[in-house]
């Protein structure tokens, strides 16, 4: 009975685009969902797909002057449904599709906007609706779409400090008005965690490789859990709900995959314990996060620290012949997802059986 309960992953839709594709996303309430990427020529393309009859057909496309790397719908309400993007130049936008035009633009980061977050669009009662944008320049910038211009926030080396390309960024902790927390991955293995509400560095560690991709599993809650995902094949999660002064958070590591650079980690919107793992050797992986039975003891000094729980891998399966570097789970209908590969292919994934676990 078991086995018949185990989720399959199946790509529902593949298609060949022929250019390099970097970032997907669904737009929110609808059958559509945008890529963005690079075409051959170097200029930067927003493409926009609809699902109809188990086809995924483009209806517009966007081209313009500096190459796309990510974009996000988070600081958007769902009736505006605006995209922003970060480019190779440095450059944030913000889009409406409905128009195909620029609503916002700011070029303070010098070079490549590697990832991208947004949060309080469609969430209520979750503070102001901000963006964060990590670069190679160093710097991670925190931004407010009603507010031109400059950052709200910078998080940026002290002087005299080595600048780490900033591969990853994520929004959590945003449960009310007030508090909102950002963890930034570098490519020296650092995970930084900043408390916006304190403008302070919360905690920091490193993972010893290139930190690819970091996650949140809930961003609307008290902070629950963070996956970051890294090279050489490893990722970690961290039960981020109890914090030792000395040791930090409880951690369980995955390194057990031979399948190359762990590239993306997305979690389910509709059950925050099950992730998906997207690997350089076009692997995808389904798991679930087993807690402890408790999730906290006390050392002798009496101070609460964390206990790690388990993870077990409910499916596995090969998809790509080359990296999946982006992934994006619809949050309107249970196991569809979209993923973008460095094979210049789109694919419509469903996974199947999500509700059983």
């Amino acid at each position: 009975m078991e086995e018949l309960d185990t989720p399959q992953i199946i790509t529902h839709i593949e298609n060949n685009l022929n250019h390099s594709l970097f970032d997907c996303k669904w737009i929110p309430c609808s059958a559509k969902f945008v890529v963005v990427g690079c075409l051959p020529r170097g200029s930067g393309t927003i493409e926009i797909f609809e699902i109809t009859s188990g086809e995924a057909k483009k209806i517009k496309e966007i081209e313009r002057p500096n190459s796309f790397k990510c974009a996000t719908f988070g600081a958007s309400s769902d009736i505006e449904r605006r995209l922003a993007t970060g480019d190779f130049k440095g450059t944030l936008e913000i889009w409406d599709l409905e128009k195909s035009c620029q609503v916002y633009i700011t070029k303070e980061h010098t070079d490549i906007i590697n990832s991208i977050d947004a949060m309080g669009g469609s969430t209520v009662n979750c503070g102001a609706p901000e963006i964060v944008t990590g670069s190679r320049d160093g710097t991670v910038k925190v931004w407010d779409p009603r507010q031109r211009g400059k950052p709200v926030a910078n998080m940026q080396p002290v002087k005299g400090e080595t600048k780490r390309d900033c591969w990853a960024v994520a929004f959590g902790n945003s449960f009310n008005d007030a508090e909102r927390i950002v963890v930034a991955g570098y490519d020296n293995g650092d995970l930084k965690m900043f408390d916006l509400r304190t403008m302070s560095l919360r905690w920091e560690c490193n993972l010893k490789n290139g930190v690819c991709s970091v996650e949140f599993d809930r961003k609307d809650i008290p902070m629950n859990k963070i996956v970051a995902t890294t090279l050489e094949g490893k990722f970690h999660v961290f039960d981020v709900r109890t914090q030792n002064p000395s040791k930090g958070f409880a951690q369980v590591l995955d390194d057990a995959t031979k399948s190359g650079t762990i590239w993306v980690a997305r979690h389910v919107p509709q059950n925050r314990d099950l992730f998906l793992t997207c690997a350089g050797n076009g692997q995808v992986s389904l798991w679930k996060y087993e807690y402890p039975e408790q999730r906290y003891r006390t050392d002798a000094q009496g101070v609460a620290i964390g206990v790690p729980g388990k993870l077990k891998r409910l499916q596995r399966m090969v998809i790509s012949s080359q990296p999946i570097n982006a992934l994006e789970w619809n949050r309107d209908h249970l196991g569809l997802a979209v993923a973008t590969a460095y094979d210049q292919c789109i694919r419509v994934l469903i996974t199947t059986k999500l509700n059983l676990q």
